[in-house]
């Protein structure tokens, strides 16, 4: 009888390289981990668009037991997921691993949606909100919009040309006129956020969010003006939780942001306000800085996605960057001629399409 392979748990490793995770140095803070994984919505795999892949490893039972093995496998206090669909399925096996769980499902007639997962004993959650990107369309209506180029770019598109079309795979354009920036707008996307506060030898709270972008690369503006969104809620969301909690809470967001390391996306969520601009300038353009996890560590992952048409990094771990946090380690990543994602993705080695990145934070007292 033959035995499939086990899927790959990947483990977490020093941020900076050469130092130890394990380390018997006393540390008087908290420290928590965080993984984020778009795990496939099992609605979109079909074998037709996955010819590349073992029939078996496609079909909902084998996918189901290499999905929550690798889950369970992180130990992480917080799990963010994309492409999240049978919710009750993950919540109800997760909750025998300790952890409670908050989900948005996607607009419109769309059967999959973003997660939050978090260990009871590491967190005690205080307040969540939603995303929904459709809002965007408030923005025409009321004359008001997200960024100062978003009504322009939206009447024309921006194109990611180093993008691939094998996204069209998982996902079809609605019907209409795109020139119509209220059908331009539409795209059932949705994101979700908590301020949870950890547990540990003082108080601190932190807002921990996830998302799921847009994907096509010929709406660039959609993506742009949905990252705007997300920061401008986020901004608010954190305002809120800072006045009614008295605190100053850190942010992390994390997910499938659809967009490749340098683009318009990426740069808007990771730019610094430039030393010409006032404190309100700054404010207004960009609401909420943010850096990444592997940017400011290892580098950003040679791909987070893996498919015969396109390979590349599109998942991210953003924080608000801070003297009280600091990332420690981050979960390790195939090599790109390792033999795990040789034929590229799903497999039995790994699940998904993309693969799962993580990060480990230290929180110090004032």
């Amino acid at each position: 009888m033959s035995t499939n392979p086990a899927p790959i748990c990947p483990k977490f490793i020093p941020a900076e390289g050469g130092g130890n995770i394990n380390s018997t140095s006393k540390f008087e803070g908290i420290r928590f981990s965080l993984v984020s994984y778009n795990i496939l919505a099992q609605v979109y795999v079909r074998s037709a668009l996955y010819p590349h892949s073992p029939s078996a490893c496609l079909k909902w039972k084998n996918r189901s037991d290499a999905v929550l093995t690798v889950l369970k496998s992180f130990g992480a206090d917080f799990l963010c997921l994309q492409e999240l669909d049978n919710e009750d399925f993950y919540k109800g096996n997760m909750e025998t691993e300790g952890y409670s769980s908050l989900y948005i499902q996607r607009s419109g007639q769309k059967r999959d949606g973003c997660g939050i997962f978090y260990k009871i004993s590491c967190a005690e959650l205080l307040v969540e909100d939603r995303i929904y990107y459709n809002e965007l369309v408030n923005s025409i209506k009321d004359g008001s919009s997200c960024g100062d180029d978003q009504n322009n770019t939206l009447a024309g598109g921006n194109n990611d040309s180093d993008l691939k079309s094998s996204w069209s795979k998982k996902d079809s354009r609605d019907h209409g006129d795109l020139n119509d920036p209220y059908v331009r707008l539409k795209r059932d996307c949705v994101g979700i956020m908590a301020a949870f506060r950890l547990k540990g030898p003082f108080d601190h709270v932190v807002i921990v969010a996830t998302t799921h972008l847009y994907w096509d690369p010929e709406l660039a503006d959609v993506k742009l003006a949905q990252a705007k969104y997300l920061s401008s809620r986020l901004a608010e969301f954190r305002t809120q939780v800072s006045d009614r909690y008295d605190c100053v809470p850190s942010v992390i967001v994390a997910g499938d942001f659809n967009s490749v390391p340098g683009d318009k996306v990426y740069q808007y969520l990771t730019l610094r306000c430039p030393k010409s601009a006032t404190l309100v300038e700054c404010i207004e353009e960009y609401p909420i800085p943010l850096c990444s996890v592997h940017a400011s560590t290892r580098g950003e992952p040679r791909f987070t996605n893996c498919t015969p048409d396109f390979t590349d990094t599109l998942d991210y771990i953003f924080f608000s960057p801070s003297d009280r946090i600091k990332p420690v380690s981050i979960l390790e990543l195939p090599d790109a001629d390792s033999p795990s994602v040789v034929g590229c993705l799903p497999n039995y080695y790994h699940p998904s399409d993309h693969i799962p990145i993580g990060a480990e934070f230290e929180i110090t007292k004032d």
